[in-house]
């Protein structure tokens, strides 16, 4: 089945996403840690205080990715869909679609699949349509093929 490949492609696109942002979190910290008093004095505080900041962005993003991660896990893969709706892979005439979250092109067994969260133009235009029926999207017609 594909649905379960794509959702443990997202899983590690996700994994991937937190063991970095984690290591940057930890790289501003110690960088924040290690700025030492110098004769410069506010030389120290600026650094320290720039530190802090990446930290902090860093940590803003790192609750970011848990959401996702969150996401994902609120999405069981073998469950069959019948409209679009989060979980569903959608083939459509213009590409196939899966989804969960945003994280981008998936190439899996020679096609290209699109992981797009439920938010994204191109799934809130679809949303709630079944195979056989055509929606607009971008000022041109999109059929559905098939929704599973």
């Amino acid at each position: 089945m594909i649905k379960p490949r794509l959702h443990a492609l997202c899983l590690s696109y996700v994994q991937e996403r937190l063991n970095a942002i984690q290591a940057a979190v930890n790289a501003a910290q110690e960088s924040a840690n290690s700025e030492t008093k110098s004769s410069a004095g506010d030389k120290y505080e600026t650094g320290r205080a720039m530190a802090q900041n990446e930290r902090d962005r860093n940590l803003v993003q790192l609750q970011q990715a848990r959401q996702l991660l969150a996401e994902l896990q609120r999405i069981n893969p073998d469950l069959p869909c019948e409209a679009v709706r989060p979980g569903a892979l959608v083939s459509t005439s213009l590409g196939h679609f899966f989804v969960s979250i945003s994280a981008g092109k998936l190439p899996l067994d020679g096609t290209d699949y699109f992981a797009v969260s439920a938010a994204a133009p191109v799934a809130a235009a679809l949303s709630g349509k079944r195979a056989g029926e055509q929606v607009v999207f971008n000022g041109k017609p999109v059929k559905v093929l098939a929704v599973s």
